[in-house]
């Protein structure tokens, strides 16, 4: 008997061990069935070209970080092998990308400014940079940060914490994301124009950059603003010719690569750095760097840096992922990708790398071009690793404003975003506001006070929205289901002998109170208007509406509440309670709710349950027929408004 059981015992649990090591290392499920006449040919096309992206990219996104460029290069390939062995999506592109590499050099910058590091020249006495220290520092402070931002999302994807991206709508994540696009083009003004401007950190940082630079524009480098103009045509025109014959095309023209290696040249011969003082990218080390363990004391610093910017990039890869699993038909786990991107950064952390998320330009060229797996992140760290070993060092000469251009003109998709507002305007205005002062809060108090300010501000509405609901009494159109708000709509007509009331938000223990004295009070409307004909029920009828005290009481007792997008099944029905003025009976579309809070009972039935609000009208009709007037209170537990 003990062995049979011990067998049982373990026939159950290597199924399951198996399963669970299947979704820790999905790449392990994927693989083995990985077809090679199907996939390979479009792995292969997505993968050069990711690659080759990810170079210019690399180098760009490095500057944003504020560290030296071969670093960009690095994120560039550590992450994205992590990825591909940990990742449920097959089709997002991650690595280097702006938004995160802004906030890494947000703290960079604030850890390790350029005053801390001024020393004295021997030659002329003169204050100068020491630039080797600086940036060592800098390297050090963005490997901690990208660590412990690493940690915080490994824990939160253990604990099953995935849910914690759904707190951040999609307005406020496109507000997000366009203030901090504006922030990335504010930190590229001084490479475009040639300038060298202070560094500013905290809240208004943006204001007194934008100030500084004016203050320098007379000191504009006349080169380097040619550099950065022939550049930004040059870019602008090609990538709009790649829009245009996209369907012609099979792969859009490299315009980044091929821009480098034209500005690299032009640099070179026409030595714009020595004979016109355009800033180049400098000394760019041959191989890899070996692994380094993080300084731990620097966490206290920057563990509120860490934490969003883990938050920021999980976010943009969940959304993407989500994205194109649905238009490929795969699931994306998300608490899986949580642990995916904790650890590409804690594995890329101690390589040196800077924080990565998925990038929307880059993962709309590998699904473009054919790209069916995450194959192609393997093919494009091969392209990353070959010009790190051997190539790197033949870009030392490329103009800065040459990366400054490359990282604006792969914003356009941030700024188009600004189309949201008269879309918004139209649809949701409270959307809209939600959108607007995430912009504003992200470029004036900066990216990591800006998304607690614009999460604090969304939460608000949310509260405000369910403490100011919108009631009415609802009609049927005439020849259908519907049932329309009467103050609205003229067609929609009140049912003879029945009332149904509406309540345009969710229903939970803070608002329930308001509930019942609304409710009270519209029906003490119908009868002072003469809208009943029963005018002797009145009494009757109100003491039949206190029944709705047990609902919220069970609501404030048990906990329990309706919440938009909740996983218990409740969606995507009308919530409906029906008091007659004699009997009190009560249906609602769904009881597990109400069930689990204590609310049936010999006076309540489940019999009395409906799942739309013309059953419930049908049956009210067919039992009561003209001589009583039954009340249907119905909730928009989901949608939230008509």
């Amino acid at each position: 008997g003990c062995q049979l059981i011990s067998n049982t015992e373990r026939k159950c649990s290597v199924p399951k061990l198996k399963r669970s090591v299947l979704s820790f290392i999905p790449i392990l499920s994927w693989l083995p069935r990985y077809s090679v006449r199907q996939d390979a040919l479009g792995d292969l096309i997505a993968g050069i070209s990711i690659g080759i992206m990810h170079l210019p990219m690399g180098l760009a996104y490095a500057l944003l970080a504020s560290v030296p460029p071969v670093y960009g290069l690095y994120t560039s390939f550590y992450p994205v092998l992590m990825y591909c062995i940990f990742g449920t999506s097959r089709h997002i592109s991650v690595g280097a990308f702006a938004v995160t590499s802004i906030m890494i050099g947000i703290t960079t910058q604030r850890l390790a400014p350029n005053s801390a590091f001024m020393t004295l020249n021997g030659t002329n006495g003169t204050a100068v940079i020491d630039v080797v220290a600086r940036d060592a520092s800098r390297v050090q402070i963005a490997a901690s940060t990208t660590v412990l931002s690493g940690i915080f999302l490994l824990l939160l994807g253990m604990i099953r914490f995935g849910f914690v991206v759904t707190f951040l709508s999609d307005p406020l994540v496109r507000g997000y994301m366009t203030g901090a696009g504006i922030q990335v083009v504010l930190s590229q003004l001084p490479n475009l124009f040639g300038i060298t401007t202070g560094r500013f950190t905290g809240p208004l940082s943006q204001v007194y950059l934008l100030i500084d630079i004016c203050r320098h524009l007379p000191e504009t480098n006349i080169a380097a603003v040619v550099v950065t103009l022939v550049a930004l045509a040059v870019l602008i025109a090609v990538k709009e010719l790649n829009i245009y014959y996209e369907k012609k095309m099979p792969v859009p023209v490299p315009i980044e690569l091929i821009t480098i290696i034209v500005a690299t040249l032009i640099s070179y011969y026409c030595k714009l750095n020595s004979l016109y003082k355009v800033a180049i990218i400098g000394q760019i080390p041959k191989g890899l760097q070996p692994p380094r363990s993080p300084d731990i004391s620097l966490w206290g610093s920057v563990v509120g840096d860490a934490f969003v910017v883990g938050i920021v990039g999980y976010a943009l890869n969940i959304s993407l992922g989500k994205i194109f699993g649905q238009k490929h038909g795969y699931n994306v786990d998300s608490n899986q990708e949580m642990v995916a991107i904790g650890l590409c950064n804690i594995v890329g952390g101690f390589f040196q790398c800077h924080a990565i998320a998925a990038s929307p330009s880059r993962t709309l060229l590998q699904d473009s071009t054919g790209g069916k797996t995450q194959v192609v992140g393997l093919i494009s760290s091969v392209l990353v690793l070959i010009f790190i070993l051997q190539l790197g060092t033949l870009f030392e000469e490329l103009p800065k404003a040459v990366l400054a251009c490359i990282v604006i003109v792969n914003l356009k998709g941030l700024f188009m975003q600004f189309k949201d507002i008269p879309e918004l305007w139209k649809s949701n205005k409270v959307d809209l506001l939600v959108w607007l002062v995430t912009l504003v809060c992200t470029i004036l108090l900066n990216l990591d006070l800006g998304l607690a300010a614009s999460i604090s501000f969304a939460m608000l509405t949310v509260i405000f929205r369910t403490q100011l609901p919108r009631y009415s009494i609802l009609g049927n159109v005439p020849g259908t289901e519907l049932y329309l708000d009467t103050d609205t709509y003229e067609e929609a007509k009140e049912v003879p002998g029945i009332t149904i009331f509406r309540s345009s938000t969710t229903m939970y223990y803070t608002n329930a109170q308001l509930y019942l004295e609304a409710l009270q009070e519209k029906v003490v409307q119908l009868f002072m208007t003469g809208r009943s004909p029963h005018h002797s029920n009145t009494e009757n009828l109100l003491k039949h509406c206190l029944c709705q005290s047990k609902v919220n009481w069970a609501f404030e007792q048990q906990g329990t509440g309706f919440d938009r997008g909740s996983e218990t099944g409740i969606h995507g029905y009308d919530h409906i309670i029906q008091t007659s003025s004699t009997g009190g009976e009560i249906e609602m579309g769904r009881t597990c709710v109400f069930e689990h809070a204590g609310f049936f009972s010999e006076s309540i039935p489940k019999s009395c349950l409906f799942t739309t609000i013309h059953d419930a009208v049908l049956h009210s009709l067919r039992l009561h027929g003209a001589s009583d007037v039954p009340i249907i209170y119905e909730y928009a537990l989901v949608s939230g408004a008509e």
